[in-house]
């Protein structure tokens, strides 16, 4: 069995024994997962390689790219405006932002942003990386689009422009951007190692991911001028974007956090604890349960998988079916990086690698990881 490092409560054992086992198998390259509970650390270990050399131990303070957890993260941060009567959910985005309402999308409500129904999941083509990379330019291209589909009717997951919309309306009401909110407003104050745009002088502790295997057959048969086409080609670019150093400086808040279980446990305790933290009240129990108003529940466009979201995030649904019933919304990565909160238990479960996997909400180590937290979470309570 694979070295662990880190610290676990024993009633985790089997959650670090699964970690330990594909560590030694090498179905895990490095990885960290951590569990929360009513505030205090019950998980926090790590193991592995940072390198597909074995050359760097994944440390303590390794980070990696999260990719969608990072909306989770962009989320928490517009109900911090929500929470303090800044922003609306049922408002027009164009309240806020004006030029959002080209291209027919007047009605398009700030709901339908935070719930990925919003019709305009991806950018006209042709786009770039490079292009997304450019934050302003690229959101501005988004404000003049028309939509895909019509408001509120579906969800198609925002894969990589989420947080250029969610964000733009932060930095329309705040003054700030995304980045720069996350960190003064909800990484700084709770002691978050989780970065939305990696300062260069961070640069030397990622962990660079493993793109997962290739397979040509995932859009085979789609229109190409339907909804999932035109997002995942929208831009075309593979996980070894990642690796660049545009893409980390970028304030990407659909896919280019930075950061490791701990620090994503971290932040979306805060949600699992009732909206405080610490003695930190960041949101009103009033506000989290805005998180589990249900927007869609049904197939979503992009992912094909039939989902259920709330106001910012997943919840529970045939299609991610290692989640338990209850009060839970949750979101995952590409290649199965994960954030799970359950607000009756309090706990908030996070897992986070650097080999990516396949399979569109979780691999099966994110299933095996979340499983087994969730019955040491049952155990606990009996």
């Amino acid at each position: 069995m694979a070295d662990l490092e880190g610290v676990y409560d024993p009633r985790f054992a089997e959650l670090a024994e699964r970690l330990s086992e594909n560590l030694d198998t090498g179905e895990e390259l490095g990885a960290s997962v951590a569990v929360v509970v009513g505030g205090e650390s019950v998980v926090d270990l790590w193991g592995g390689w940072a390198d597909r050399r074995h050359m760097v131990p994944w440390r303590r303070d390794t980070i990696t790219n999260v990719w969608s957890c990072t909306k989770t993260v962009t989320s928490l941060a517009a109900l911090v405006l929500v929470d303090r009567g800044l922003l609306d959910v049922d408002a027009s985005v164009a309240r806020y932002w004006p030029e959002f309402a080209a291209g027919g999308k007047k009605g398009v409500l700030v709901r339908h942003l935070l719930s990925h129904t919003s019709g305009v999941s991806g950018w006209d083509r042709p786009v770039t990386v490079a292009d997304v990379c450019d934050v302003p330019a690229s959101t501005a291209r988004l404000a003049a689009q028309a939509p895909w589909w019509p408001s509120g009717t579906a969800s198609g997951c925002h894969l990589l422009n989420y947080g250029h919309l969610v964000g733009e309306l932060i930095r329309r009401i705040d003054g700030r951007t995304l980045g720069r909110f996350v960190a003064e407003e909800i990484a700084g104050p709770f002691g978050a190692d989780f970065h939305i745009g990696l300062p260069d002088s961070e640069f030397d502790r990622v962990a660079d991911v493993v793109p997962p295997p290739f397979r040509s057959s995932d859009l085979a048969g789609a229109d190409p001028n339907g909804v999932a086409v035109r997002t995942f080609t929208g831009p075309v670019g593979g996980a070894e974007e990642s690796w660049r150093p545009q893409w980390r400086r970028a304030e990407i808040g659909a896919a280019n956090g930075h950061g490791n279980a701990r620090s994503l446990a971290r932040i979306h305790s805060v949600i699992a604890c009732g909206g405080t933290l610490d003695g930190m009240r960041l949101l009103s129990p009033r506000t989290v349960d805005q998180i589990f108003r249900q927007q869609t529940d049904g197939p979503d466009l992009v992912l094909g998988a039939h989902l259920r979201f709330g106001i910012g995030f997943g919840l529970p649904s045939p299609a991610v079916p290692y989640l338990p019933s209850g009060r839970i919304c949750f979101w995952t990565g590409w290649g199965g990086s994960v954030v799970v909160i359950d607000t009756e238990r309090q706990a908030a479960i996070s897992y986070v690698m650097n080999r990516m996997g396949t399979g569109l909400l979780g691999s099966d180590r994110t299933d095996q990881y979340v499983t087994a937290a969730f019955a040491s979470l049952e155990k606990a309570r009996t």
